[in-house]
């Protein structure tokens, strides 16, 4: 299997620490991953916080491959100044953004076989010039398909999409229209019988105001927003239902009813599944040229350096990128058998 490329995240929050952890968590298991940091942070990080995890410097993802039992591997980003535990410095936004970079094209050209990102903080890089929203638009930007990216978060209870993603919920509310709800859905739909492996995917569409609209007393978009992209889906042989009144759709007995959650707005979605499960959700970008998963979680400054963080929902992330990678690997294996 090939490593997964794991970015640095905002040098003054937990991502380092949870590289560590995960390095410990994993290296003796299939989910190999070289790191895309500065070396000499992740050595300081483990001695403050107490954690052996030793460092190793490769100068490729190839070369992680076989470091990986025995050692973190380590592809050197350098900061320009020392982090500072919970204090962001804009002087080191070109290597958080470097470590995107890097990684992203270690998986475009396939010797990474996925990218798996740390939490950064968006306010830090936009005081340095960064001109994307998050993560998922600079990936999408770095790989071409800028408008085409969606954001998936999945844990073992439940898979959300989000329509809107990061805008104000006025302004979700005013971009919202039929061929986006149709867009994400589409888009999801693919990648659930790609990536997932489920042949049939069955979503479940949110409606958007309360009681999902009552037949259009407490609101019409279910009717005139909603409800064709509903009929628009169905025509293209596309298991869809909705649109559910988002009060009562996220209880076991509904979620038992549907492989995905195609909500209107962030928090509709992100909400119940940090309630659900937070410590296991991972953020999936789907409509990549690549595989991409992160924790489902923030930079954390509040406890960064203190050796508390917990480091599941990366963990988790890295499993789900190598779960996810395997299938490909696995047809492509397939191809070269038959033409041998």
């Amino acid at each position: 299997m090939k490593p997964l490329a794991l970015t640095m995240g905002d040098p003054a929050g937990i991502g380092g620490e949870l590289t560590l952890r995960a390095w410990q968590a994993l290296h003796a298991r299939p989910c190999p991953f070289v790191a895309l940091d500065d070396p000499d942070r992740l050595t300081a990080i483990g001695q403050q916080i107490a954690c052996d995890t030793p460092i190793h410097v490769v100068d490729d993802a190839v070369a992680a491959i076989a470091i990986f039992h025995r050692a973190l591997p380590v592809i050197p980003v350098p900061l320009a100044t020392a982090a500072s535990p919970g204090r962001p410095d804009k002087a080191n936004a070109r290597a958080v953004i470097g470590s995107i970079e890097r990684a992203t094209a270690l998986a475009q050209s396939g010797e990474a076989g996925g990218v798996v990102t740390n939490p950064i903080n968006k306010a830090a890089l936009y005081e340095a010039g960064f001109a994307y929203p998050g993560h998922t638009e600079f990936l999408a930007a770095l790989t071409g398909v800028s408008g085409k990216e969606i954001m998936m978060l999945a844990s073992p209870q439940l898979r959300v999409v989000p329509v809107t993603v990061h805008v104000s919920l006025r302004d979700a509310m005013a971009s919202l229209t039929t061929d986006r709800i149709i867009a994400a859905a589409r888009t999801t739909h693919d990648a659930l019988r790609r990536d997932f492996g489920i042949p049939r995917p069955r979503l479940a569409i949110a409606g958007i105001n309360p009681h999902a609209g009552e037949q259009g007393a407490l609101g019409d978009e279910e009717r005139t927003i909603i409800g064709p992209a509903i009929v628009a889906l169905r025509g293209m042989a596309i298991d869809v239902s909705g649109p559910w009144p988002p009060d009562t759709m996220f209880t076991a007995a509904a979620r038992a009813k549907y492989d995905v959650a195609i909500c209107m707005y962030h928090d509709q979605a992100l909400i119940p599944l940090k309630t659900l499960d937070m410590d296991h959700g991972v953020n999936v970008t789907l409509g990549l040229p690549i595989i991409r998963t992160s924790p489902d979680h923030g930079t954390a400054y509040n406890i960064a350096g203190k050796g508390i963080a917990d480091a599941t929902s990366l963990i988790a992330a890295i499993e789900l990128a190598a779960q996810l990678i395997a299938p490909d690997e696995a047809a492509r294996d397939r191809t070269a058998k038959s033409r041998g």
